[in-house]
């Protein structure tokens, strides 16, 4: 088998079972497994966290959680100098906001894996000081630390983002998500009163907020309009909190982190999606989305979002939060139009698998 008993290791914040994991972890673990498929040796190097084992093999896939929410960088060095890390033949150095520092210790097999550049969520996160240096880090010092290796990234936006920092393009290879969400032959009926819903984690970055002003802006003119948030995160609190200041909190189910059936449901009830997120690098929730022929309305500065995202097609993207108001109203009004965006996001996510996403991944690796 061409390429076959390669060990590869993936240098990771955090894993799928921490509690903060999101799209990038699926990402990366369905990556690994798919080269474990392919015969590979694969470990993916975490933080530890309480929801799972500091060593665990799961699919295949070893899993070494160590460090917490810094340290973790400091034992994906220390692994790197390990006996096992030392005769890895491929290292994915994942860069979420900032770079494992592998070249310090690493010369050879060396790939960055960058799902999204962080701009605009280091000083949203970290105003001040500590925003500034995180965006360093990440726009000055990396592009320079990691100017010999090879780059992966999930979307032509991130591609050009990098490019911007510096990464000539010859050296970033794009390889899309693909798609959990099963394409069923029959769907369950859509709620009888209108329901809008966002999908992910509860992080400052994804403007939560604005799906929240919708539900506000537009509650006197659609009385019976209710909003359901599917994910959980940190800043639920904050979230309630201005759900409450809204005068929406009767509107809104927070329904935290739920079972692949219940999303299903759930986004089955749906007549849209909102994604308002500052920056993502795809947007694995749009196409879950869209395998339920729900459309998403997107702003068009977000990224990867532009192209999960058909503009006008299997969904909208839009300027601000006035015309996110403005639209969402418009296509809740307009069935006809919401029902051909949702066929057509239906007919879309058909495209996106992991077993292709598995396999140009695997080519980028190995040539």
């Amino acid at each position: 088998m061409p390429n076959a008993n390669k060990s590869v290791a993936f240098l990771v914040w955090r894993d799928t079972s921490h509690p903060e994991g999101g799209g990038s972890e699926v990402y990366v673990e369905h990556m690994a497994r798919w080269l474990v498929r392919d015969g590979h040796d694969v470990t993916i190097v975490c933080a530890a966290h309480d929801r799972a084992p500091a060593d665990e093999v799961r699919d295949g896939v070893r899993f070494r959680r160590r460090g917490g929410w810094l340290s973790v960088y400091l034992h994906g060095l220390l692994y790197l100098l390990s006996a096992r890390g030392r005769r890895t033949d491929i290292v994915v150095d994942v860069h979420n906001g900032i770079p494992f520092f592998s070249p310090l210790v690493r010369r050879r097999g060396l790939t960055v894996l960058v799902h999204h550049v962080h701009r605009e969520q280091w000083h949203i996160v970290y105003p001040g000081l500590r925003g500034r240096i995180g965006w360093w880090i990440e726009s000055r010092l990396a592009p320079w630390l990691y100017r010999s290796a090879a780059y992966l990234t999930v979307s032509e936006s991130t591609r050009a983002d990098l490019g911007a920092l510096g990464v000539h393009a010859d050296r970033i290879a794009v390889v899309h998500n693909g798609i959990d969400v099963p394409h069923p032959s029959r769907l369950r009926p859509r709620s009888d009163t209108p329901r809008i819903c966002v999908l992910g984690r509860l992080v400052p970055h994804k403007q939560v907020e604005h799906a929240l002003a919708v539900v506000a802006a537009l509650s006197e003119r659609l009385p019976d309009l209710g909003l359901d948030v599917i994910g959980d995160g940190w800043w639920r609190a904050e979230l309630d909190a201005e759900a409450a200041r809204l005068g929406v909190g009767d509107r809104v189910q927070f329904h935290g982190q739920v079972s692949d059936t219940d999303r299903d449901e759930l986004l089955d009830a749906s007549w849209l999606m909102l994604a308002p997120s500052v920056k993502e690098g795809w947007g694995i929730a749009i196409m879950e989305a869209a395998a339920r022929s729900v459309p998403t309305l997107a702003y068009s500065t977000g990224g990867g979002v532009t192209e999960s995202v058909e503009d006008t097609v299997t969904g909208l993207l839009v300027d601000d939060l006035a015309g996110l108001i403005a639209e969402t109203g418009r296509l809740l009004d307009d069935s006809e139009a919401r029902l051909t965006m949702g066929k057509a996001a239906r007919a879309r996510a058909e495209n996106f698998d992991w077993a292709t996403s598995g396999r140009l991944f695997s080519r980028q690796l190995f040539g």
